[in-house]
């Protein structure tokens, strides 16, 4: 099975913080700034959050979890710990068998 590999474009141009936003720097200031004012040339100077539209298709070339800059954390999905997700994993085999004993009966 192939592996799922993240868009090296993009992980060379942006940057992924510690809750999930996508840091990228600002286009127009890298050059012709003799025409800019300074305020926005000030304003350039910062690096901006991906969008939440953006962060969207973001999320499937670098296959994990992100999340726009309007998002609260709570939005994005936690996968399970593996402590978690046996329980889960055994009421979802449980349910498998009830349903399969009700198959063969009928």
């Amino acid at each position: 099975m192939k592996a799922n590999k993240p868009h090296k474009g993009v992980l060379k141009r942006m940057r992924v913080t510690k809750t999930g936003k996508v840091k990228h720097k600002s286009s127009n200031s890298k050059h012709l700034k003799s025409a800019k004012s300074p305020s926005r040339l000030r304003r350039l100077r910062k690096d901006r959050y991906v969008s939440t539209s953006e962060a969207i298709g973001l999320e499937l070339l670098l296959h994990r979890r992100i999340r726009g800059r309007e998002q609260p954390i709570a939005s994005v999905k936690i996968s399970p710990s593996p402590e978690e997700s046996k329980p889960i994993k055994a009421a979802k085999l449980a349910g498998l068998k009830v349903k399969m004993a009700a198959a063969r009966k009928k």
